[in-house]
């Protein structure tokens, strides 16, 4: 099975016709990503169960309510994290309109590690380091954007179908916190940061329209026309692109881009399949483990982008 996507007569010059090979994609899955993912993916391309999606999730929970074990790839000590937390939020979002009661229980458990200024920390003491990247090991102490509007953002996804979640103090400290931080930013912020927060923005629009509509327009000025941003500190191909930026049609942020620089982008992240059928990554490899468990996540985001940004 073979997804074909074509563009508008507009921008059919920068590719004319593009291409992802389903049936490689699903195999590649089969073969190499981690239940969760192929869960997932499953429901991605219209089977599936959520429940079965939850029951792979739960495997990464711990008693307190959050979640470790390696969810976040490149963070694998046991216990819970932040960095685990946003992914969590990512599943709970693909079930809706199913409402798990997990979701609201993840919200307790971030409320109790929040900071005083409603931020998150980047990470929290680990209990193992194995195969776990060095930022994760030396996260810096205080509030953190990055992790806070990226988790902020997905719990924002899972509120449009939870009112539980909707409802959380946490969420709307957590929300308050990001809007405050991004208003005290004047200068472009290293790549991730101003992704998360335009992703953060977009997800907030619809409870907060004018606050993210202005706050958009702050960081428009940071994003190049071509979306293309180097990551400070990656590797020497790590870049940030405009789907990082803005990955699905109608959302804000796609007024940061033309349509003809959002038609190229596609045209680049199809061409990404390997022949294996499944996505690379560009960022540093930490761990064997790792490295698969990616590969597994970044096919299900980059199918997810293609199929529903037409």
């Amino acid at each position: 099975m073979t997804a074909f996507f074509k563009t508008s007569s507009a921008v059919a010059k920068h590719d004319k016709r593009m291409t992802i090979d389903l049936t490689a994609a699903t195999a590649f899955m089969a073969g190499h990503a981690r239940v969760l993912d192929r869960r997932r993916f499953e429901l991605l391309l219209g089977g599936g169960d959520p429940t079965a999606v939850l029951a792979a999730l739960d495997a990464y929970r711990n008693p307190d309510g959050g979640y470790g074990w390696g969810l976040e790839p490149d963070l694998r000590s046991p216990e819970s994290q932040p960095g685990a937390a946003l992914h969590a939020f990512e599943a709970l979002g693909d079930v809706a309109p199913v409402r798990a009661p997990q979701a609201a229980a993840l919200c307790d458990w971030l409320a109790s590690i929040s900071l005083p200024d409603g931020g998150l920390p980047f990470a929290l003491p680990l209990t193992s380091t194995a195969a776990t990247a060095p930022w994760w090991q030396n996260a810096e102490p205080g509030s953190s954007l990055q992790i806070t509007s990226v988790t902020a953002a997905e719990a924002l996804r899972v509120a449009v179908h939870d009112p539980a979640v909707a409802a959380h103090p946490w969420l709307d400290r957590a929300v308050r916190y990001c809007f405050d931080a991004i208003k005290r930013i004047d200068e472009r912020p290293v790549a991730y940061v101003l992704a998360f927060a335009i992703h953060f923005l977009d997800a907030a629009h619809e409870r907060y329209p004018a606050e993210a509509s202005e706050l958009l327009a702050r960081l428009a000025e940071y994003v190049p026309a071509d979306g293309h941003v180097h990551v400070d500190g990656g590797t020497d191909d790590e870049s940030l692109h405009p789907l990082d930026f803005s990955p699905h049609s109608g959302l804000p942020s796609r007024s940061l881009f033309t349509s003809e620089v959002i038609a190229e982008d596609r045209g680049r992240l199809a061409r990404l399949q390997q022949d294996d059928g499944g996505w690379i990554v560009d960022y540093a490899k930490i761990s064997p483990a790792g490295v698969l468990d990616w590969r597994g996540y970044t096919t299900v985001r980059a199918v997810e982008v293609l199929l529903d940004d037409k």
